[in-house]
């Protein structure tokens, strides 16, 4: 994010983990602004006096293969407190004269580390305990500490789990604070930020939401944009941030993929033409996207196929208004870093977003994408501030592709409709029982497989209905909502009974990791 350059930051320095944005929503949520900078692009003039801390991001490298990444050490020795996580607190050590090396017992997952010493850093993390449970995700570590650094915290695997040098103001922990899964972790980055960076709170959502239109304003100019308006939050933010920065020079596109929930053009057509008052242009083109899709089975291509086809027609409508050079789409950064790295630092594609890795190389619009580096909560909070309803800020995630990939294997018109009665009593039973809004997101899917069942004296062969519904803080890490029976129960006997297709409903219990949200 461009940043407002007079403020005081703390400059994140990443190295391509899938963690890195999570790091600065944590400063972001205790007030203060920071900054993230590429390991590959770092210059010692970023760290100017504005800068009060550095934090050394996590990342798939190995201090030991130099080749692999690029560093100035001297960018470290300005001064300035550094606090180093996971693959920093490595490269912290061995830019100082320590060592690392393979572990021999890799860590990942929970690990409890042992208080050894106090310090500034952990102040209060451990609450009074001898040992608390972090995040772990590494395979290699310190194996032996520079000159001056102490131990203040190990693990049964990590005997320098945490670590500082007060004298230099260098701390290294070897886990993740930034993660939920890290008790107390939150505490390590506020204790960093104030105790250690001295610095003062200076940043709020009202201060994102003026700095967010004051950035599309100078990208935008004069020009038009239109903006890819699904109804969801992430687009429905977008917009709203574009009406507020740029007015009537905003045209809303949005495309009926024939992919979208039950009665989803209905409701949107309402909510943005007749209650917002903007700019709304309506496209059917059900009949396009399903002739493109006929036959395709693999998550990637309709992934691509989908993308590429949102742009053709986004293209083919800024032909008919004058001075169209934007394209505005509401990309969040779980989108972003799981398809490609946000600051060019090394990092592991998960999969295509439709909107990130499944748009076309070349594209006449250049893109706009204000919120690409929030996550869903905080998308949340800034649509609050810009004054937009309840119903549309608490709305479930729904992806680009719509039920393409809530739909493993061929989708055909007959699977669609199945689909859509079955997510609609699904999400309808969690608002009847108010527990919609205790759910992060959730959804049905139709899973390509038939089996055998039996209604009154009647064999039946349909398909099987898979529910999904997770709870999370910001999706890159979930959990499986717990249900009552009775409530599985409920829904499955109502899907089964109302829906001919589906004779069967599972439950989906799987974390992320080690699954994504999305089947597909």
């Amino acid at each position: 994010m461009n940043l407002d350059q007079s403020l005081d930051k703390i400059l994140i320095i990443d190295f391509g983990s899938q963690f890195t944005q999570l790091i600065a929503r944590r400063i972001r949520e205790l007030g203060v602004f920071s900054e993230i900078v590429s390991h590959r692009k770092i210059k010692k003039n970023n760290v100017d006096k504005t800068v009060k801390g550095i934090i050394l991001s996590g990342g798939p490298l190995n201090v030991y293969e130099i080749k692999k990444y690029s560093f100035d050490s001297n960018i470290v020795q300005r001064g300035v407190p550094v606090l180093g996580i996971c693959f920093g607190h490595q490269i912290l050590s061995k830019i100082n004269g320590g060592r690392v090396k393979k572990s021999k017992h890799r860590e990942f997952g929970l690990a409890n580390i042992y208080k050894k010493k106090d310090s500034l850093l952990t102040k209060n993390f451990f609450k009074n305990k001898k040992l608390i449970n972090v995040w772990m995700s590494h395979a290699d570590q310190v194996s032996k500490l520079p000159k001056n650094f102490s131990v203040i915290a190990s693990s049964q695997n990590s005997r320098f789990a945490i670590v500082e040098n007060k004298l230099k103001k260098f701390y290294g922990v070897q886990f993740h604070p930034e993660v939920t899964h890290t008790e107390n972790g939150k505490k390590i980055i506020s204790n960093f930020i104030f105790l250690i960076c001295k610095i003062k709170k200076n940043w709020s959502v009202k201060n994102q939401k003026i700095q967010l239109i004051k950035e599309i304003r100078n990208k935008v100019k004069n020009s038009k944009v239109i903006c890819a308006l699904s109804g969801g939050v992430d687009s429905s933010v977008v917009a709203q941030l574009l009406n507020k920065a740029i007015g009537k020079k905003l045209y809303c596109i949005f495309v009926n993929t024939g992919l979208l929930r039950k009665n989803e053009e209905k409701q949107v057509v309402e909510t943005f033409k007749k209650k917002l008052k903007i700019n709304l242009i309506y496209v059917n083109a059900e009949e396009e996207f399903l002739r493109k899709l006929k036959n395709i089975s693999d998550p990637e291509k309709k992934r691509k196929i989908i993308g590429n086809l949102f742009i053709k027609i986004f293209e083919r409508y800024a032909k008919k208004i004058n001075n169209v050079k934007f394209l505005a789409q509401g990309t969040l950064y779980p989108d972003l870093i799981e398809s490609r790295s946000v600051t060019g630092s090394q990092t592991s594609k998960i999969k295509s977003h439709h909107n990130v890795g499944g748009l076309p190389k070349k594209m006449k619009l250049k893109l706009v994408e204000p919120l690409k580096l929030l996550f869903k909560d905080e998308v949340r909070k800034l649509g609050l501030e810009l004054k937009l309803s309840n119903e549309i800020i608490s709305r479930h995630p729904f992806p680009g592709p719509g039920l393409a990939i809530r739909m493993p294997g061929i989708i055909t018109k007959e699977k669609i409709k199945i689909l859509k009665e079955a997510d609609y009593y699904f999400i309808k039973a969690l608002k009847d029982n108010n527990l919609y809004n205790k759910i992060w997101q959730a959804y049905a899917a139709l899973l390509p497989v038939k089996t055998v069942g039996v209604m009154g004296d009647n064999r039946t062969y349909e398909y099987l209905c898979l529910l999904r519904a997770i709870t999370s803080e910001d999706g890159m890490t979930a959990d499986f909502f717990d249900f009552k029976k009775s409530f599985i129960q409920m829904i499955s006997n109502k899907i089964v009974n109302s829906i001919r297709g589906i004779n069967r409903v599972v439950y989906d219990v799987t974390s992320k990791p080690p699954s994504t949200i999305e089947l597909e």
